[in-house]
Protein backbone atom coordinates (compact mmCIF):
# COMPACT_ATOMS: atom_id res chain seq x y z
CA UNK A 1 0.00 0.00 0.00
CA UNK A 2 1.65 3.41 -1.06
CA UNK A 3 2.44 5.70 1.68
CA UNK A 4 0.08 8.37 0.67
CA UNK A 5 -3.00 6.22 0.80
CA UNK A 6 -1.62 4.83 4.71
CA UNK A 7 -1.01 8.43 5.36
CA UNK A 8 -4.82 9.27 4.42
CA UNK A 9 -6.11 6.41 6.62
CA UNK A 10 -4.63 7.24 9.33
CA UNK A 11 -5.98 11.21 9.16
CA UNK A 12 -9.20 9.84 8.98
CA UNK A 13 -8.94 7.66 11.95
CA UNK A 14 -7.71 10.39 13.73
CA UNK A 15 -10.55 12.33 12.63
CA UNK A 16 -13.02 9.55 13.32
CA UNK A 17 -11.68 8.96 16.87
CA UNK A 18 -12.47 12.88 17.76
CA UNK A 19 -16.07 12.76 15.59
CA UNK A 20 -17.00 10.06 17.71
CA UNK A 21 -16.48 12.02 20.82
CA UNK A 22 -18.09 15.17 19.81
CA UNK A 23 -21.19 12.80 18.69
CA UNK A 24 -21.15 10.85 22.18
CA UNK A 25 -20.32 7.41 20.63
CA UNK A 26 -17.60 6.44 22.84
CA UNK A 27 -17.91 3.00 21.12
CA UNK A 28 -16.49 4.04 17.78
CA UNK A 29 -13.48 5.52 19.39
CA UNK A 30 -12.76 2.34 21.61
CA UNK A 31 -13.76 0.04 19.07
CA UNK A 32 -10.40 2.01 17.44
CA UNK A 33 -7.78 1.10 20.44
CA UNK A 34 -5.69 -1.85 20.99
CA UNK A 35 -6.78 -4.48 23.95
CA UNK A 36 -4.62 -1.83 26.14
CA UNK A 37 -3.85 1.53 25.28
CA UNK A 38 -1.62 4.32 27.04
CA UNK A 39 -2.81 8.04 27.23
CA UNK A 40 -0.65 10.80 28.71
CA UNK A 41 -1.77 13.85 29.17
CA UNK A 42 -2.11 17.08 31.95
CA UNK A 43 -3.47 14.58 33.92
CA UNK A 44 -1.07 12.10 33.87
CA UNK A 45 -0.40 8.87 32.29
CA UNK A 46 -2.81 5.81 32.12
CA UNK A 47 -3.18 2.31 30.73
CA UNK A 48 -6.98 1.34 30.07
CA UNK A 49 -8.99 -1.51 28.09
CA UNK A 50 -11.72 -0.31 25.53
CA UNK A 51 -14.94 -0.96 28.13
CA UNK A 52 -12.68 1.41 30.69
CA UNK A 53 -12.01 3.92 27.79
CA UNK A 54 -15.63 4.20 27.21
CA UNK A 55 -16.70 4.42 30.61
CA UNK A 56 -13.81 7.45 30.91
CA UNK A 57 -16.10 9.34 27.66
CA UNK A 58 -18.94 8.51 29.00
CA UNK A 59 -18.40 11.07 32.48
CA UNK A 60 -20.89 13.69 32.34
CA UNK A 61 -18.52 15.93 33.96
CA UNK A 62 -16.57 15.96 30.58
CA UNK A 63 -17.66 16.13 26.77
CA UNK A 64 -15.92 17.15 23.99
CA UNK A 65 -17.74 20.01 21.75
CA UNK A 66 -16.04 20.63 19.09
CA UNK A 67 -12.15 20.67 17.49
CA UNK A 68 -9.98 20.85 14.14
CA UNK A 69 -6.94 19.99 13.38
CA UNK A 70 -3.74 21.40 11.67
CA UNK A 71 -0.15 20.66 10.79
CA UNK A 72 -1.09 16.98 10.65
CA UNK A 73 1.65 14.67 9.75
CA UNK A 74 2.44 10.90 9.61
CA UNK A 75 5.84 8.53 10.37
CA UNK A 76 5.52 4.58 9.60
CA UNK A 77 8.42 3.59 11.03
CA UNK A 78 7.43 0.36 9.55
CA UNK A 79 4.56 -0.76 7.55
CA UNK A 80 2.55 -1.68 10.75
CA UNK A 81 3.66 0.70 12.78
CA UNK A 82 2.26 4.76 12.10
CA UNK A 83 2.99 7.61 14.28
CA UNK A 84 0.86 10.65 13.81
CA UNK A 85 1.64 14.48 15.09
CA UNK A 86 -0.91 17.41 14.96
CA UNK A 87 -2.06 20.55 16.62
CA UNK A 88 -5.48 20.28 17.57
CA UNK A 89 -7.79 23.15 18.81
CA UNK A 90 -10.64 21.84 21.17
CA UNK A 91 -13.71 23.07 22.90
CA UNK A 92 -14.91 20.86 25.86
CA UNK A 93 -17.27 21.40 28.64
CA UNK A 94 -15.85 20.34 31.77
CA UNK A 95 -17.49 20.76 35.04
CA UNK A 96 -20.26 22.76 33.15
CA UNK A 97 -17.32 25.53 32.29
CA UNK A 98 -17.30 25.75 28.40
CA UNK A 99 -13.00 25.84 27.68
CA UNK A 100 -11.15 26.09 24.48
CA UNK A 101 -7.48 25.27 24.08
CA UNK A 102 -4.89 24.62 21.62
CA UNK A 103 -3.08 21.47 21.96
CA UNK A 104 -0.19 19.14 20.18
CA UNK A 105 -1.33 15.05 20.53
CA UNK A 106 0.57 12.31 19.27
CA UNK A 107 -1.26 8.69 18.56
CA UNK A 108 1.08 5.69 17.67
CA UNK A 109 -0.82 3.54 15.63
CA UNK A 110 -0.22 -0.45 15.03
CA UNK A 111 -1.73 -2.69 12.38
CA UNK A 112 -3.31 -5.46 14.09
CA UNK A 113 -4.73 -8.35 11.82
CA UNK A 114 -4.97 -5.88 9.04
CA UNK A 115 -6.79 -3.09 10.65
CA UNK A 116 -4.97 0.07 12.05
CA UNK A 117 -5.68 0.28 16.45
CA UNK A 118 -4.51 3.22 18.57
CA UNK A 119 -2.23 1.81 21.10
CA UNK A 120 -0.82 5.63 22.70
CA UNK A 121 -1.90 8.80 22.57
CA UNK A 122 -0.39 11.95 24.29
CA UNK A 123 -1.38 15.42 24.77
CA UNK A 124 0.39 18.55 25.50
CA UNK A 125 -1.21 22.06 25.74
CA UNK A 126 0.49 24.04 22.99
CA UNK A 127 3.11 26.61 24.09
Amino acid sequence: MATSTKRSEIESLERAFWQSLVDDQPEVASGMLTPTALMVSANGAMSFDPPTYEKMARNPKHSLLDYRFSDLDVLFPSDDVAIATYRAWQKYEKDGATIEEDVVDSSTWLRIDGKWRCAAHTETRAG
